[in-house]
């Protein structure tokens, strides 16, 4: 997998602009585990979730990285309930 494989058509501009930050982190790893999760979930997010996202994109690629593979622990700020839904999102194919 190289980049999304949602359209942004149908996204409302706030949706439109996290998908693409999503899928323009900065390093690859990042790109592929936010875009893959931004792809299934960004048109079903409530209000309340997509602050929680732009507050996850905040944070930088290593540290976000770690985070994500256990190896560091953030603030309670950024690693909430949706925090834990993008962790545990499948990022490999499933048919593979």
């Amino acid at each position: 997998m190289t980049g999304t494989t949602r359209s942004s058509s149908g996204l409302d501009d706030r949706r439109k602009r996290l998908l693409f930050r999503c899928w323009h982190r900065g390093t690859r790893e990042m790109d592929l585990i936010l875009g893959r999760f931004a792809d299934a979930e960004i048109a079903n997010l409530s209000d309340a979730e997509l602050d929680e996202l732009e507050r996850l994109l905040e944070v930088n690629d290593p540290d976000l990285y770690a985070a994500i593979t256990g190896d560091k622990v953030l603030s309670a700020e950024v690693t909430g309930a949706l925090f834990a839904r993008v962790k545990a999102f499948p990022i490999a194919d499933r048919d593979a």
